[in-house]
């Protein structure tokens, strides 16, 4: 079989997606997927809204973010699934407030987010908020790292159902753990009530006791460092359940900061940060407020950080429990119904988040960040395309927000953009300006080409699949791409890309790919196709013809007749 295009030139076999798609589809028949094990039970499909960030930028305030909800109502956007309002950077006050806490700011958020949650949710939305792994937001104002719990319960009193956290002016964990010389577990004001020495403790991998001769230092244990080795005291006699001060009394000299987890009975966890020590320092105590039980309790301390990616997934994983334990507690204070918040994991791609993602969060962004142009667009979805594993219900990659209807964008560009982010199961946060989708009477506009790309309800429908699965790429040459997409209930979108100056010919045997499997189709009979983009009518055949637009996008869902 071969393709022709319009010039009426032959392309070779090896550009028809037949003689490839037995080779990349997985045999097996899926009925259903795992969710994430992050599993807060948000995000089962890609999640659908707003963000202020990729037009608006710093130009933000809460009359914009109500006009903008306002709209997602009136144009039929929240019907079609657009539910989250999300505000970006440079909602915040330059400073937290006597307690701690994060503050907006009070002359471009007056009513507080708070009051602008409520307002949202009036109209049956969703209101995201944001903040960075890092001392710093991108745009430099307080961010959360050091401050997770406190910002996460802030969050969670306000309403808020949508946090992307960003990877600006973070600060990477240090791989170096304290060389212990002494363990001691107090009461305030009352004493040390058990005290251990170094060698007191069981060790195991790397961990090891060195004894110094000189009276500064003596014997201490190393060999913590990067999750090498571990070192555990058994604690016993703590007169009662409570509250106790446990000191570390730790070796200086390294010059380094350094970390540890101090994990309680197997199940509660408490990090030490230690600043770098001076050369003058003889030792350093560092202390923590922990919960024991009466009787018997063990210690475990341990460094787990042996690499960037192990600092940055350990970051986010931590600040994910949080929010879901914040949550958790604001439905029992307020005794209604639980609010989960979905987590949007913004790393930026450098220390692989599709591999721990799915343990820290519902998405991960896999790319720095896209712009309006046709160049950014095509090279974050080359590097999306391999990631099709790591998807599924409640976790998703995602390939960064929508820049439909910005920039210089073609048609065919914006409805190939839209097109390939709902193949990818990406989520779809728009980010254009919404209000022009809303005449002055307040009805949608429903002659605007951007408002009919991202309201084409099959085309979301082929994103928010309850299977959730990626597509993959059974073929390319480098410029036309065939996309597989697995659906439920049998069926299955098939995506044909054309990144080239000129159009292209295809033809498609739909009974070469349902042979495999993957896509649950019989093999035999004929096959209900339906053209996503440009028709409404179900064709029944076993071939699909078509031409793509220089690029564009043809997308069809097939099932069988």
């Amino acid at each position: 079989m071969d393709i022709k295009n319009i010039a009426g030139k032959v392309f070779p076999k090896e550009f028809c997606p037949k003689c490839e798609i037995k080779k990349l589809i997985n045999k097996t028949r899926i009925s259903q997927r795992a969710k994430g094990d992050y599993d807060n039970g948000a995000a089962l499909t890609p999640p659908m809204g707003w963000s202020s960030w990729n037009l608006f930028a710093s130009h933000i305030n809460e009359s914009l973010i109500k006009e903008i909800a306002d709209a997602m109502d009136k144009s039929g956007l929240a019907e079609c699934g657009y539910k989250y309002v999300n505000i970006d950077d440079c909602w915040e006050s330059v400073n937290r407030d006597a307690d701690g806490r994060l503050m907006c700011n009070p002359i471009t958020f007056p009513s507080g987010i708070k009051s602008l949650a409520g307002y949202v949710n009036s109209l049956g939305l969703k209101l995201g908020i944001y903040s960075s792994n890092g001392t710093l937001t991108c745009q430099n104002y307080p961010a959360s790292l050091g401050h997770e719990k406190t910002d996460a319960e802030t969050f969670a009193s306000w309403g808020i159902e949508y946090f992307k956290y960003d990877f600006c002016h973070n600060e990477k964990i240090s791989t170096y753990a304290p060389m212990i010389c002494e363990l001691s577990i107090g009461i305030a004001n009352k004493g040390d009530i058990v005290v251990k020495k170094a060698s007191d403790a069981v060790l195991t991998g790397s961990a090891r006791i060195i004894n110094d001769a000189t009276e500064l230092h003596g014997a201490y244990i190393a060999g913590l460092c990067s999750h090498n080795g571990t070192a555990a005291f058994n604690i016993s006699d703590i007169p009662a359940d409570g509250k106790y001060i446990l000191t570390l009394v730790a070796r200086t000299g390294r010059r380094k900061k350094e970390f540890a987890v101090i994990r309680i009975n197997g199940i509660d966890e408490y990090y030490l940060y230690s600043p770098s020590s001076n050369p003058w320092e003889e030792k350093r105590n560092d202390q923590l407020t922990v919960e024991l039980k009466k009787g018997e309790n063990t210690v475990e301390i341990f460094n787990p950080i042996g690499s960037a990616m192990d600092s940055a997934a350990f970051q986010y994983k931590n600040m994910g429990r949080l929010l879901k334990q914040a949550s958790k507690k604001q439905a029992e204070i307020t005794g209604e119904e639980e609010k989960p918040i979905v987590f949007s994991i913004c790393e930026w791609g450098k220390n692989f988040p599709c591999k721990w993602g799915r343990e820290a969060g519902n998405l991960w962004r896999t790319t720095p960040d896209i712009a309006a142009n046709w160049a950014s667009i095509v090279s974050i979805y080359e590097m999306n395309i391999p990631l099709w594993k790591y998807a599924c219900p409640g976790a998703w990659n995602d390939p960064d927000m929508l820049e439909v209807g910005n920039g210089k964008l073609t048609y065919e560009e914006n409805r190939a953009h839209f097109s390939l982010w709902c193949m990818l199961a990406a989520p779809l946060i728009l980010g254009n300006d919404i209000r022009t989708f809303v005449k002055p009477d307040g009805t949608p506009d429903k002659d605007n080409k951007v408002y009919g790309i991202l309201t084409n309800r099959e085309m979301i429908a082929i994103d928010q699949d309850r299977l959730g699965m990626q597509c993959r790429r059974i073929k390319t040459n480098g410029v036309l791409d065939v996309l597989v997409k697995p659906l439920d209930k049998g069926e299955a979108a098939i995506c044909f890309f054309n990144k080239g100056l000129t159009a292209k010919n295809v033809e498609f045997d739909i009974k070469d790919a349902a042979n495999e499997g993957r896509v649950n189709l019989p093999s035999t009979g004929t096959y209900s196709i339906k053209d996503i983009w440009e028709k409404n009518e179900i064709i029944k055949t076993s071939r699909i013809y078509c031409t793509v637009q220089p690029h564009g996008v043809k997308v069809y869902r097939i099932k069988a007749d």
